[in-house]
């Protein structure tokens, strides 16, 4: 257990927790926590025992964020590229499906059966025409529960931080890290 007010800062940020996520799951202020930090502050017994007991859950709790097991390799189809070039492309990697990105932001997904369907019912050229909705974006920082729950109802989901995309998860990456993990 943490028992020393100068470990908060060290320990907050070996969890990858910001002054005011910390101050949030311990329930007290941000500011409190800067003061705390920086020296300039006593807390009262109750809120460092707050702190101590948010940071103690946490540390036995850490569960495995988004960044962890994302594909860094973001391969991608545009939307006013031909499907046969999309093909190519899901062919030469591997992939089954593929986010459909433009100016950096995910406007849908095409993947194998989208794309089976359209040759079937002989409708569009273009991936535009075929894909479907974009699959969710979540947070680099998004527990592995949240992503599980997701990849339930949707193929992928796409990570984010700072607002730009930095990576992909998929089932097959999810149980490839579950399975690792149990071994």
């Amino acid at each position: 257990m943490v028992t020393d007010i100068k470990d908060i800062k060290e320990i907050r940020k070996k969890l990858g927790l910001t002054q005011g996520q910390l101050a949030k799951r311990a329930n007290v202020s941000q500011s409190l926590i800067a003061k705390i930090e920086a020296s300039r502050l006593d807390p009262t017994y109750s809120n460092a025992m707050k702190i101590f007991t948010a940071l103690n859950d946490l540390g036995t709790k850490q569960e495995i964020k988004a960044e962890q097991i994302m594909s860094e390799k973001v391969i991608s189809a545009i939307p006013d590229e031909l499907i046969k070039d999309t093909i190519n492309k899901m062919k030469k990697h591997g992939f089954s499906q593929l986010p459909v990105i433009q100016d950096h932001k995910a406007t849908g997904i095409i993947s194998e059966s989208i794309i089976l369907n359209s040759l079937i019912e002989k409708k569009g050229r273009y991936v535009e025409d075929i894909m479907e909705s974009a699959p969710p974006v979540i947070s680099s920082n998004t527990s592995i529960s949240v992503i599980s729950n997701l990849l339930k109802y949707f193929q992928m989901v796409i990570i984010s931080k700072k607002g730009k995309l930095i990576g992909v998860i998929t089932r097959t990456d999810l149980l490839a890290k579950m399975y690792n993990n149990n071994k």
